[in-house]
This record gives structure tokens, sequence and C-alpha cells, in this order.
């Protein structure tokens, strides 16, 4: 079981590498733009969360403040990211707060999952 869930964390990992990282590209090319990458590895990072958020018969307390924290910045996220990309659509960009907004929420989830025990 515990091999499960370390494949399962990888996996949500891997979303939020594919979201950050997507983020970073677009944040060095210039662009700052929406892109469906970003999309994808916030459903990725959010799909492996709430499984992991699932109690797995581990050893010891399950801390729901910080998945409630972190699920509540992943829904904020995904916020900006619709809300970016209707605005690229009409206009052609994305508002630079609103862009800077989704590197830094994304971050700070992550700082959350490493640092918070």
């Amino acid at each position: 079981m515990e091999i499960l869930r370390h494949i399962v964390v990888l996996i949500h990992l891997v979303g939020f590498a594919v979201l950050f990282g997507a983020w970073v590209v677009e944040a060095v090319g210039g662009k700052r733009q929406i892109t469906r990458l970003m999309n994808w590895g916030l459903a990725i990072a959010g799909l492996a969360g709430l499984i992991l958020a699932a109690p797995w018969g581990i050893e010891g307390e399950i801390n729901y403040i910080k998945i409630g924290v972190k699920l509540v910045i992943l829904v904020i996220i995904g916020a900006l990211l619709g809300i970016g990309a209707g605005r690229q659509r009409k206009s052609g960009s994305v508002p630079p707060a609103l862009f800077w907004s989704i590197g830094v929420l994304t971050l700070a989830n992550a700082a959350i999952a490493l640092l918070w025990r």
C-alpha cells in the first residue's frame, strides 16, 4: 500500500511541476499567457492531491487543516486560470497581476506542502 501511495505522491509532484514549469516558461519567454498545459498540470496535481488526502491506513494523524488550506489555494489558482483564459480570449493578453498571482500561489502551495508539519 505504501508503494501505491508513493506513486500517487510522484504523480502529484509531476502535476505541480507541469503547472509551475509551464508558468515559468511563459514568464521567462515574455508572452505571459495562460496555456492548456497549466490547466492540465492543475488538474493532475489537484486530483492526485485529493487522492492523497484520503486515509490510506498510514500511521499518524492527517493534517486536515493543511489539506484544506492547500485545497482553497488550488481552487483560487483554478479560478485565476479560468479568469485569465477568458480575458486572454477577449483582449489577447492576461493582466500582469493575474499572471504573477498564479505563479506565486503555485509556489506557495508547494511551500505549504513542504514546510508545514
